[in-house]
């Protein structure tokens, strides 16, 4: 595990927030986060509560989906959800970094604008952008919906328990 120097001097693990709907998490999610792995000792995936969104799954099982994703990561991996400013949500759990993927020049304009904010809200917490894995690139939990809604196959683009429970909500 790396760790940095604290300003105490003390050493201290690293700690980072992933926020996102996850409706549901997609293999996309799952590369990041485990890229991000590599960067932090800890990474709490944050399910954020958007009003303006009408998630397929409920918030309790997108955090059940997202726990599954990562059993055996304990200790490293932690799944939590804020209706907050995610700024705010970061410095309460002494995290200074929030982890966004970037798929595409749309997402960096919108991404960009995020961190900005962000960043004027809470100058302690710094953005860091990870591009997806270029596999990933075109797809999104959107995209990926709407096929499982028609049937299509979406094998290999999340876990499989996800996309038995995708099945399972259009069935």
């Amino acid at each position: 595990m790396q760790h940095r120097l604290a300003e105490n001097g003390n050493s201290s693990p690293t700690i980072a927030v992933y926020p996102g709907t996850f409706d549901p998490i997609t293999n996309g999610h799952i590369d990041i986060i485990k890229r991000g792995l590599n960067l932090f000792d800890k990474i709490i995936i944050t399910v954020a509560i958007n009003s303006q969104k009408t998630p397929l799954f409920s918030l309790e099982e997108r955090m059940q989906l997202i726990e599954q994703s990562f059993n055996g990561m304990n200790g490293r991996i932690a799944v939590d959800y804020t209706d907050g400013l995610i700024v705010d949500y970061a410095l309460q759990q002494k995290a200074a970094t929030i982890i966004r993927g970037l798929r595409a020049i749309s997402d960096f304009d919108y991404e960009f604008q995020l961190a900005l904010m962000n960043r004027r809200l809470q100058r302690k917490v710094e953005t860091v952008f990870l591009m997806t894995g270029f596999r990933w690139i075109y797809i999104s939990s959107t995209s990926i919906k709407d096929a499982a809604k028609c049937q299509g196959n979406i094998t290999g683009l999340v876990p499989e328990h996800v996309e038995k429970a995708l099945k399972e909500k259009f069935s």
